[in-house]
Parts: structure tokens; C-alpha cells; sequence
């Protein structure tokens, strides 16, 4: 039986790996499509009132853009880091994490959530998806800090379901468009929340029967 479970729990891990490693291909695509900076490609084909009418607009979003990337990654290979004994790597994988967080990525995330496309809603959602990123990274650090290593590790997990909010909104926008095909403007109303939301619910569940 423990023989089964552990062929179980392993085979589960590389499909883990293999899926995030797709979609963070995905994500590192749309990211390489603003290297060199460029400001009339993808998703700020749709965002030019703000690229011409607010100069910092176009900081903030490449900020975001090119550290978030980094989060994704070092968020995930720091959670790998149980598997292969790696606590120094996982350390350093965390302070990179929080930093680029803090100082970076949710800052500018917020700002880019006040301009967000699809209403009052979307702009909420996203503020507070911001705010929500910014306030879970800084709790996990400031228990690191105290040592109360428990604590961290279930806030770096609340942190991290936000982090991963980047590749399920997109996940939920292809489901969403596929079946319904609604108004462009009523789909990022819908997966503004719906990108983060049942994230952070799927943690707390985990968390609250301890597999976390």
C-alpha cells in the first residue's frame, strides 16, 4: 500500500511539473513579445489610451511583466525544493520570490488593476488581487523572520495560489470564450475574479485539513 501511494504521489508530481512547465512556456512567450521594449504588441494593442495619455503607465507594466515572470518561476522551484533536499536553494529561491514581490510585482500589478479593462468590477478585483499578493508575501516573510516556520510556509502558499492567478485566469478565459463566447468586455469582468478566487479557496481548504 505505502508502495502504491508513493507511485501515486510521484506520478502526480511530474504531471504537476509538466503542467506548469507548459503554461509557464505559454507565459514566458507573451512575455518575450515586449523584448525589445515595444508598446503596439499584444495586450497593449488594447491599452494605447493609457500608453499614450499616462507616461508611467508603460514602467509600470514592463515591471510587472518582466519580474512576474521570475516570481512564476522561483515560486515554483522553491515548493520542488522538499523533493530534492535543497533547503539552502529553496531559501534563496524565497528571499528572490519576496523581493520581487514586494519591492516589484505587486506594486505595479495594483497599479495596472486601477486601469484595468471591463469596469468598476475588473478594477476591483484586480486591485484587491494586488493587495491581497502583496499583504500574503509580506506576512510569509515576516514569519520567516520570527522563525515560525509553519506559519511562513502556509502564507507562502496563499501567496503563491495568487502568484499562480497569472496562468488560471488565462486558463479560465479560454474555457469561458469556448462555451459562452461572451462580450469581450463581460469575460474580464468575470475571470478578474474568478482568476484568483477559487485559487485562494482550493489553499484555505488545504490548508484547513492540514495537507498544507
Amino acid at each position: 500500500m505505502y508502495l502504491v501511494k508513493r507511485t501515486t504521489s510521484n506520478f502526480l508530481k511530474i504531471l504537476l511539473i509538466i503542467g506548469f512547465g507548459y503554461f509557464f512556456w505559454l507565459m514566458l512567450k507573451i512575455t518575450l513579445e515586449y523584448i525589445p521594449l515595444k508598446n503596439d504588441v499584444s495586450f497593449l494593442m488594447i491599452k494605447q489610451t493609457e500608453v499614450t495619455e499616462r507616461t508611467e503607465y508603460l514602467y509600470f507594466f514592463y515591471t510587472h511583466v518582466y519580474t512576474s515572470i521570475f516570481v512564476l518561476l522561483t515560486g515554483f522551484l522553491a515548493i520542488l525544493r522538499k523533493d530534492f533536499g535543497l533547503k539552502n536553494f529553496h531559501k534563496n529561491a524565497g528571499k528572490i520570490y519576496i523581493s520581487l514581490i514586494l519591492l516589484f510585482a505587486a506594486p505595479s500589478g495594483i497599479y495596472m488593476g486601477i486601469f484595468a479593462n471591463g469596469g468598476f468590477l475588473s478594477k476591483l478585483s484586480f486591485v484587491i488581487l494586488g493587495c491581497l499578493w502583496w499583504f500574503s508575501t509580506y506576512k510569509a516573510f515576516n514569519f520567516a523572520q520570527q522563525k515560525k516556520f509553519k506559519e511562513h510556509e502556509q502564507w507562502m502558499w496563499r501567496s503563491f495560489a495568487l502568484t499562480l492567478s497569472a496562468i488560471t485566469l488565462r486558463m479560465w478565459k479560454v474555457i469561458i470564450v469556448y462555451l459562452f463566447h461572451p462580450n469581450p468586455m463581460d469575460v474580464y469582468q468575470i475571470i478578474a475574479w474568478l482568476g484568483w478566487i477559487p485559487n485562494i479557496i482550493l489553499i484555505e481548504y488545504l490548508i484547513l485539513k492540514k495537507h498544507l
